[in-house]
C-alpha cells in the first residue's frame, strides 16, 4: 500500500488518473489477483507498474531478473521494454499460486521471453553466471541484504537494480527495531548508501523503491 493510498486517497487517485493508461492484460491480472489471493496488496501497484514499464522501455534490457513473481504483474511491466531476443527470469517459491502468473504469461505477447522458475533466489544467484541489465526485487525482506551481496557480482556498469518496500511502512525510522525484516531493510539501505560502486536514490513511491545504477 502506498503512503498516499492510506493517508490521502484523493491524492492517490489524482496520481493514478494522471499516469499512462494501464494495459488491458494488467487490468485483468490485477482484478483476478484481488479476487483469488489472500494478500492482494502484495501486487505491484498501478503507479509502480508504470515506473517499471518506463524504466524497462528506456533501458531496452537484454537480460532481466525479478525476485518475487507473486501473480506476475511487475513481470509483465518489465517485459514491455525487452530488447529483441531479450529475456526475463522471474523467481518465486509459491507453488500454490504459480498457476496465476503462468496463465497471464501464456496470454502475453512476451510469453516466449519469460522464464518463470519456482526456485530459491539465493540458490539461483549462487549458481548462475548471467549478468543482468535490470533487476527488480520484491520478495522476502529478511533476505534483502543477502540478495544485494549476491546480485552485485551479477551486474555491470549501467545495470539498474530496484528493491521494493524499503521504507517498510515507515518502520525504517525506528532506532532499534525488534522486527527482523525491519532490521534487514535498514541494513540494506545502509549497505547501498555506502557502496561506491552504485549511485542510488530512494523513491517515495508506494512503500519506497531503492533505485540503484551501477557506475
Amino acid at each position: 500500500m502506498s503512503f498516499f493510498e492510506e493517508k490521502n486517497p484523493e491524492m492517490d487517485r489524482y496520481l493514478e488518473t494522471h499516469a499512462s493508461t494501464e494495459p488491458e492484460i494488467l487490468k485483468k491480472l490485477r482484478r483476478e489477483t484481488f479476487q483469488k489471493t489472500t494478500q492482494p496488496h502484495m501486487i505491484s501497484g498501478y503507479q509502480q507498474g508504470r515506473l517499471l514499464t518506463i524504466i524497462s522501455q528506456m533501458l531496452q534490457p537484454e537480460n532481466v531478473l525479478e525476485i518475487g513473481t507473486f501473480t506476475g504483474y511487475a513481470t509483465l511491466c518489465l517485459t514491455s521494454g525487452l530488447a529483441k531476443g531479450g529475456k526475463i527470469t522471474t523467481l518465486d517459491v509459491n507453488e500454490d499460486l504459480a498457476y496465476l502468473p503462468k496463465k497471464y504469461f501464456s496470454e502475453s505477447e512476451y510469453a516466449e521471453q519469460i522464464d518463470f522458475r519456482l526456485q530459491d533466489a539465493k540458490e539461483f544467484l549462487r549458481e548462475t553466471d548471467q549478468i543482468f541489465d535490470l533487476v527488480f526485487i520484491d520478495a522476502d525482506k529478511e533476505n534483502y541484504a543477502e540478495y544485494f551481496r549476491l546480485i552485485k557480482p551479477r551486474t555491470k556498469s549501467g545495470s539498474v537494480v530496484m528493491f521494493d518496500n524499503v521504507l517498510w511502512y515507515g518502520k525504517v525510522l525506528e532506532e532499534n527495531p525488534k522486527q527482523k525484516s525491519t532490521q534487514v531493510i535498514k541494513e540494506l539501505n545502509d549497505l547501498i548508501a555506502k557502496d561506491d560502486d552504485f549511485e542510488n536514490l530512494i523513491l517515495p513511491l508506494r512503500d519506497g523503491v531503492n533505485f540503484l545504477r551501477r557506475k
